[in-house]
């Protein structure tokens, strides 16, 4: 049995230890915002944070997770409002909107870690694939996501003037 705790919620799995946390996630847990992809770690759709680190989750097996903190897609916030979120809507950032799950869990582990990315940092930390190309989109709406962060640190959740306006 591995025990952790899956956005926020404590969770026992009873799956052989070696199974990918992928499938536990998608198959047990049924929290299927987190994609299949290329099932090789490349790509990126399954990326979810693990004790707030991005981990492409079709390469961890289970009993590597054994206590820790796991957030999906479905936990960074119910209600849209966490500010990669926000960002993301505001931008309109999806077309397809399959990778999309992995890439704001890829932009909210950056922003945990840095909270004032560079350019140099988005592009190191977000190298997950997006088929439809949406990557100028991406950086612009991480740094809006950190701008957006800042500000609800200082009290206040308004897009700034310069982002209003696609």
């Amino acid at each position: 049995m591995t025990k952790l705790l899956l956005n926020g919620q404590p969770v026992d799995f009873l799956l052989d230890p070696q199974t990918p946390l992928l499938w536990a996630l998608r198959d047990t847990a049924n929290l299927t915002g987190t994609k299949y992809g290329c099932g090789k770690g490349y790509c990126g759709a399954c990326t979810v944070m693990v004790d707030k680190v991005a981990v492409r989750s079709c390469q961890v097996p289970l009993e590597t997770v054994e206590g820790a903190e796991v957030v999906t897609i479905e936990g960074l916030a119910s209600d849209a409002g966490h500010p990669v979120q926000r960002a993301w809507l505001h931008l309109q950032v999806p077309q397809c909107g399959y990778c999309m799950p992995g890439m704001i869990m890829a932009a909210a582990a950056l922003l945990e870690d840095r909270p004032e990315p560079t350019d140099a940092d988005i592009e190191e930390h977000m190298t997950n694939l997006c088929r439809c190309g949406a990557y100028p989109r991406v950086r612009h709406a991480v740094l809006l996501a950190a701008e957006l962060k800042a500000r609800s640190s200082q009290g206040t959740s308004e897009i700034p003037a310069a982002d209003t306006e696609n």
